[in-house]
């Protein structure tokens, strides 16, 4: 008998099982023979769906913070050195 080579599958795909899996119309043996994977991973990526789902919420005001955050600091940085480019084109003079 010969091995199954070792398969990797998509994101989306992952995904799009473990929401049929969350529907729960069909059985994990019905999905798993449907998508030709094996019962213990779909319940691997249905665990991992409800776990992560929480985040996919509070993630985005997070994210909006940090921006702005990051987009003061870069604005700073840009002043700090306009005012450095502007004090050493004044101390070399106009000819230079």
């Amino acid at each position: 008998m010969t091995r199954r080579k070792r398969r990797n599958h998509s994101e989306s795909f992952k995904a799009k099982v473990a929401l049929a899996a969350v529907r729960g119309d069909r059985t994990l043996a019905e999905l798993a023979e449907q998508f030709d994977v094996h019962p213990n991973q779909i319940q691997e990526w249905k665990k991992k769906l409800l776990a992560g789902a929480e985040q996919i919420f509070s993630k985005g005001t997070a994210d909006a913070g940090d921006t702005d955050q990051a987009m003061q600091k870069l604005h700073a940085k840009i002043g700090q050195l306009t005012m450095e480019k502007d004090f050493l084109a004044n101390a070399l003079g106009p000819g230079r």
